[in-house]
């Protein structure tokens, strides 16, 4: 019976170049129906895209290969786990090709699927013309040379894959938790229609797809989280009704708890009442955590609406050259000379470009590393007398950033006492991300095996956004109020996308929330962030999320360049959460005695 099965899946990978240990641990512990691999961030579409023009036969992510399933072919083709990865990049056929012989050369009898189709570089000048804009900025699509221009493709493909045989399903671009939604609409028979059960696998692709931060990776509490050496990758038990339950292999290191689930879930999340893919647009703010065993959360309680009539457009683009130089300072007041040396340095550089009729660098900028600068006006008092000054020029044209790369060295002999040889010069190309929408008519997702290939069509969808529920208002300050550490009531995560940054603030308990909410006003958040944008405060939208007593804090404009070209010690927002741990939070005195301290 459909709704008494139960389907396994293990998240393999979460980027690149994930753990070469994930593998063989799920393999051995996880009695697993399938096994995803996710590959592709934003940032890694750039990065293919220059392998690909270097080689015309790369462009995909090679580790699948060599590291996460060519090795263990013979072990999965044993178990017969099925296997989906987005690993094929800018040329998923490329590495069908290269999969198919080596399965060949092992003597098994695995058939692979290419799915493709999103590559659409050979419609960005149509694009252009037509007047695309950034999602994020409003902006136009620069002149300047393409590197990639992909669209998120569905799950239906995928499914479409399962259904005629495959045994290993390898994508281009799809959204990342379409490589679980797809086995679910497989296994369970789930239409088009399906909405809520729809935005029930997205949730489950979504909690697994980041590898290890769902098993107490990246987790608030990480005292708390045993054996990092040897933690745990997920497993979700998946359920025909959408519900499913996030564990990870027995006897692996590592953490699922309601804290830790709640935490990925809100990961690179903007609003989670309209959370977009392509397939369906999911509403997450009703869903229930529940502990049920050790190691063991159960996930239930999505909803969906009709999907959209577009998919999301990741373009990048060369915008330039960039000089890095990490210069070691030791000694008294090494903050102050470190700030004084940058200044120096970027003055001489200048002085060596306009000499050379080069034009000026398009950006500059120095961070000190060991004094707190990414805090902002809540770094703690003193400065260290070790620190590591990080200093970034861009230029249109790679002399310009040699020319700092080169320049920079001097300061060794000739700037301040305790400046010691740099540990790593580097100049590099700089990477532009466009991030807009292209309508569904404009493209079919391609399926390929067995050498015949035929187009699939997604749904079309509707352009009408759901309803929003309503905001509860914010708790009045009580009487007798003191002041606690956000940290004492709240997990924290943050991450990146595009220019702008999420905050997901969970309570520990239900009834923190109206505390936090009070807390957690957007101009208080947007003021607390002051020091990432130099124009003003960024703009912060905060989403209420009943149903695990959570807030989403999003904040705009903040990335400066996004993650492929933020000059920002922390381009992928990993720590922005981190910084809002001190936050004050008036709750009443009898509250504050019972909490634990962090």
């Amino acid at each position: 019976m459909v709704q008494d099965k139960v389907i396994r899946i293990g998240g393999g990978s979460a980027f690149l170049v994930d753990s070469a240990l994930a593998v063989p641990q799920l393999l051995r512990g996880g009695r697993l129906d399938y096994l995803i691999f996710d590959y592709l961030a934003e940032a890694s579409m750039g990065l293919l895209g220059r392998y690909q023009a270097m080689d015309p036969k790369g462009g995909y992510g090679t580790d699948f290969l060599t590291v996460h399933v060519g090795p263990h072919l013979a072990e999965i083709a044993r178990q017969g786990v099925k296997v989906i990865a987005n690993a094929g990049g800018l040329n998923p056929s490329g590495l069908v090709a290269a999969l198919e012989t080596m399965i060949r050369e092992q003597g098994l009898a695995l058939r692979v699927a290419c799915v493709d189709g999103d590559d659409v570089r050979s419609q960005v000048e149509a694009l252009r013309s037509a007047g695309i804009r950034d999602m994020f900025t409003g902006a136009s699509l620069p002149q300047k040379p393409i590197i990639s221009a992909n669209a998120y493709l569905g799950a239906f493909p995928i499914a479409a894959a399962l259904g005629l045989g495959a045994d290993i399903v390898v994508t281009g671009r799809v959204v990342d938790s379409a490589l679980a939604l797809g086995p679910l609409i497989h296994e369970f028979g789930w239409a088009a229609g399906d909405y809520d059960r729809l935005a029930a696998g997205t949730l489950a692709g979504h909690l697994l797809e980041c590898g290890a931060q769902v098993t107490g990776g990246t987790f608030t509490d990480w005292r708390e989280v045993p054996r990092w050496e040897d933690i745990g990758f997920p497993i979700g038990e998946c359920h025909a009704d959408g519900s499913l339950v996030i564990t990870k292999p027995e006897g692996s290191g590592g953490l699922v708890s309601v804290g830790t689930v709640a935490e990925q879930l809100l990961y690179e999340v903007s609003d989670p009442a309209d959370y977009i893919v392509t397939d369906v647009r999911c509403d997450f703010s009703g869903v229930k955590l529940v502990q049920a065993g050790a190691d063991r959360v159960r996930v239930s309680g999505a909803r969906g609406n009709a999907p959209t009539d577009s998919y999301k457009l990741c373009i990048t683009y060369d915008d330039g050259w960039r000089a890095i130089a990490y210069q070691p300072l030791i000694g008294e007041e090494a903050t102050a000379k470190a700030e004084r040396q940058a200044a120096a340095l970027f003055a001489r550089a200048g002085a060596l470009l306009r000499a050379r009729g080069l034009g000026d660098f398009t950006a500059t900028s120095a961070v000190v590393i060991g004094a707190e600068r990414s805090f902002g006006a809540h770094a703690q008092p003193g400065g260290g007398r070790e620190v590591i000054l990080k200093l970034v020029a861009d230029h249109p044209q790679k002399l310009g950033a040699d020319l700092f790369a080169r320049e920079q060295w001097m300061a060794v002999s000739g700037m301040s006492p305790g400046t010691s040889i740099n540990l790593a010069t580097q100049v590099s190309p700089v990477t532009g991300l466009f991030l807009c929408l292209l309508a569904k008519r404009a493209l079919n997702p391609r399926l390929t095996l067995g050498g015949h290939a035929r187009e699939l069509a997604d749904a079309p969808g509707v352009a009408a956004p759901p309803a929003r529920p309503a905001a509860a208002p914010p708790a009045a300050p009580p009487a007798g109020a003191v002041t606690v550490e956000l940290v004492r009531l709240a997990f924290v995560r943050s991450g990146d996308k595009g220019r702008l940054f999420n905050v997901a603030v969970i309570a520990r308990r239900p009834e923190y929330l109206p505390w936090l909410r009070a807390a957690l006003d957007p101009a208080v958040v947007g003021e607390w962030y002051r020091h990432l944008r130099p124009a003003g405060p960024p703009r912060v939208d905060r989403y209420e999320v009943p149903g695990f007593h959570a807030l989403n804090l999003v904040v705009h404009d903040a990335l400066e360049g996004g993650i492929n070209a933020s000059t920002q010690l922390d381009p992928a927002a990993k720590g922005m959460g981190q910084m809002l741990l001190r936050l004050p939070v008036r709750v009443p005195a009898e509250l504050a005695a019972q909490l634990a301290p962090r």
